[in-house]
């Protein structure tokens, strides 16, 4: 069975599917073939299901359940850290209610839980992720003012090169208003219609190759680090150990629970227009 994989194409999936890419495990009756896009795109594939497994904003997975159920294992959580607000100079909530953010997509998780943060909608341009921090630092994007930027992936440990200040932590923000939670971020969703067996025979193959690439750290990280712009090794090997570790392995309860509490402001807050409780494999 052909198993088409989306994921994005940055060191933590990277690290992640580093096993299953490269033929370090047995698949048995399954062959995988692999797509790096960004998240966004990928997102907005999941409504036409063409990929049989695919990364999906937890954001974007509201509006994905009727196709794709969220794998216990392959979780992107910020504990105790996440995407992060940065601008040119230092700013409050109350100033970025009032400014134009360049985003790096309407459906990322980063989104909602700004949007969340705020408390309101707010001006934004799409840009796309790897160019967000040289929009904010030059203050424009294809000619629109840019004030500040929401960043994903590994500008969040190069923003400071850049001049830039970083003004909120959301994963710090959502850890402060839950109690301690991880702030949900992306998931591996796979789709309902391969079959119970295919969906647990798969999910474990997943399960596997992230073990592989945190039993087998550094040929991993040597293979992710392809994909880190502008990381070198040891900033590569912080953002892995912030995006792949145990939260990785499995959601546990805990993280369960936080992607269900995300999901229920995020429709109490008016930008999910259905309450939808997550449905995970096999639970």
């Amino acid at each position: 069975m052909l198993i088409r994989v989306g994921h994005s194409p940055d060191p933590d999936d990277a690290f992640m599917f580093y096993a299953l890419a490269k033929d370090l495990i047995p698949t048995g009756e399954y062959q995988f073939t692999h797509e790096l896009v960004d998240i966004e795109t990928l997102n907005q594939r999941a409504f036409s299901g063409e990929l049989e497994l695919t990364a999906v904003s937890i954001h974007a997975y509201a509006f994905l359940q009727d196709k794709y159920l969220l794998c216990n294992c392959g979780a992107s959580m910020g504990d105790g850290y996440g995407p992060m607000v940065v601008a040119r100079e230092a700013l409050s909530a109350d100033d970025l209610r009032q400014r134009r953010l360049a985003i790096p997509g309407k459906l990322t998780s980063a989104t909602l839980s700004l949007r969340l943060f705020l408390g309101q909608d707010f001006d934004h341009v799409l840009v796309p992720f790897d160019q967000i921090i040289p929009a904010v630092a030059a203050g424009e994007w294809e000619g629109q003012p840019v004030d500040a930027g929401l960043l994903i992936h590994e500008g969040q440990l190069t923003y400071a090169d850049a001049g830039l200040k970083l003004i909120v932590d959301l994963g710090v923000w959502w850890g402060e208003e839950t109690g301690g939670l991880p702030l949900p971020l992306g998931a591996n969703a796979i789709r309902k219609d391969l079959g119970e067996k295919a969906i647990a025979d798969v999910e474990k193959l997943l399960y596997q190759s992230i073990d592989y690439g945190l039993e087998h750290r550094q040929p991993a990280l040597d293979y992710a680090l392809q994909y880190g712009r502008d990381l070198d090794n040891a900033k590569a090997d912080k953002f892995v150990g912030m995006y792949v570790n145990d939260w990785t392995r499995d959601f546990g309860e805990k993280g369960r629970e936080s992607v269900r509490l995300f999901l229920e402001r995020g429709h109490a807050a008016g930008v999910l227009p259905e309450l939808v409780k997550p449905e995970f494999v096999g639970r």
